[in-house]
């Protein structure tokens, strides 16, 4: 302990020339370097009126390389890449699909310059910012037109909106979805204006139904996909083709909300179910909606098909330029769009569709390399097993798809604090936690990550103090 108390304490100018806050002072404001070192300064002061020791902690180059360390964790962003080896591929709080290479290209091109958003290079005349994913939607779906805003529930407010407002929209009780963030459809209709009727029930709802809800007011036929949910057993829907033929019968417009995106069909993956919008088209309805972020594999985004007139007035509504996208979303979305045209080329390219498509065998092999890797490391067990994963988003909720995982314990280390430490390191690590152990799931993990995980995983297990929480 100190003979005279404060009087050894190093002053601020001691230590802000400190060798440790030479390169700090490059990169924060030489204002908040000050605050930092006097908020510490006081936190000595503070121990040693409580009669502690502190004399180690004391030195100008101690005081400096704890005040860098806090200045660095205190400028961390907010939004940081984390490694997914949850094995969700769609994963909402990652920010479901990552985007393929071109895709993120052209959204950086977009961001950091100019682009003709708005403006016809032929005619030099001003031009609608949606033609620059309109002619795409239409080759990939089939449909006449198309438009695209920045995400599906803002395409479902502003189609019921402008096709539907002050009118009844019919739809199923059985197709009542609520959707992440407890977005609702009846809540979500009743913004759009539109007037909600429900038909039938919960398990069942046949043409009858909607044919004797039919009115003078009735604005549409809604048919919205249980994309995150499934009803088994005794039920019975109507199809989309008797739908349409209802609704061209009563020359009632047909809504039709696909979900997820699917540009491709999914059972060659194995997973079955998800309807496709060219499908959507081909069977006659008036609308098709679906995601842009989530099976598609692109940026976030409600995408819009179908008939002109249609479109024309639904881009016409004021809440159109409210729900518009902006360069960077629509160079992003043009680029996905565009991997489609070559199909084989979207399977390779497009990062969801690569996720999913990787043989098992792939995975495996994986995964045994870096159970192998880890095991060898001191205060590490890791081994590598089959398990099943899920695609996530709220697609294809009751399909699970075989996939390989490795199973981490780290010595004298809870799988609760191993896996804190991976989550707070960098790179940030979001794994599993099941029967007591943290598993990795390769299959959402891109290769070139390995390196990186396997790294963290290392330094969370074994150099711990650097993942102590701050005082």
């Amino acid at each position: 302990m100190f003979q005279n108390n404060f009087r050894h304490l190093p002053s601020v100018t001691d230590v802000l020339a400190a060798p440790p806050l030479r390169e700090a002072a490059t990169v924060h404001a030489h204002e908040r370097i000050v605050e930092a070192i006097r908020a510490e300064l006081d936190g000595l002061r503070e121990r040693l009126r409580e009669g502690a020791a502190v004399e180690e902690q004391a030195g100008a180059e101690a005081v400096a390389a704890r005040v860098a360390i806090h200045l660095e964790r205190d400028h961390l962003p907010k939004l940081r890449l984390v490694i997914n080896a949850t094995g969700v591929v769609l994963h909402t709080n990652l920010g479901r699909a990552p985007m393929a290479d071109e895709a993120a290209r052209a959204a950086y091109e977009a961001a950091r310059g100019y682009l003709n958003l708005e403006l016809d290079l032929e005619t030099g005349k001003r031009s609608a910012r949606q033609d620059a994913v309109r002619d795409w939607i239409c080759r990939l779906t089939g449909a006449e037109s198309a438009t695209a805003v920045n995400n599906c529930a803002a395409a479902t407010v502003i189609v019921l909106r402008a096709l539907c407002q002050g009118k009844e929209v019919i739809v199923s009780r059985g197709q009542l979805i609520e959707i992440g963030g407890s977005f609702r459809i009846p809540e979500i209709m009743a913004v759009s204006g539109a007037v909600l009727r429900e038909v039938g029930t919960t398990n069942i709802t046949r043409l009858a139904d909607y044919e004797n809800a039919l009115g003078p007011n009735t604005g549409a036929l809604l048919r919205v996909h249980t994309s995150n949910y499934r009803v088994s057993g005794f039920t019975k829907s109507v199809s989309l083709a008797d739908l349409v033929a209802l609704g061209k019968k009563h020359n009632v417009p047909v809504i039709d909300d696909v979900g997820s995106g699917a540009l491709v069909d999914f059972a060659r993956f194995g997973l079955n179910g998800e309807p496709l919008p060219r499908e959507s088209i081909a069977a006659g309805a008036d609308v098709t909606l679906f995601s842009g972020d989530k099976l598609l594999g692109g940026p976030q985004a409600g995408i819009i098909a179908g008939g002109k007139e249609w479109i024309q007035k639904i881009e016409k509504d004021p809440l159109m330029r409210a729900f518009r996208l902006d360069k960077m979303t629509l160079a992003a979305l043009e680029a996905t769009l565009r991997l489609y045209l070559n199909e084989s080329r979207a399977l390779h390219e497009v990062p969801v569709l690569a996720m999913l498509s990787t043989p098992l065998s792939e995975l495996r092999e994986r995964a045994q390399a870096l159970a192998a890797r880890l095991q060898a490391t001191p205060g590490l067990k890791a081994a590598a097993r089959e398990d099943a994963a899920y695609v996530g988003g709220g697609s294809l909720p009751d399909q699970a798809m075989p996939t390989w995982i490795v199973e981490v314990e780290a010595d004298g280390v809870s799988e609760e604090e191993l896996a804190r430490r991976l989550r707070t390191g960098e790179p940030a690590v979001m794994g599993r936690l099941q029967g007591g152990k943290l598993l990795l799931d390769v299959r959402t993990i891109f290769v070139e990550q390995e390196p990186a995980l396997l790294k963290a995983v290392i330094d969370a297990a074994v150099f711990r103090r650097i993942y102590e929480p701050r005082p």
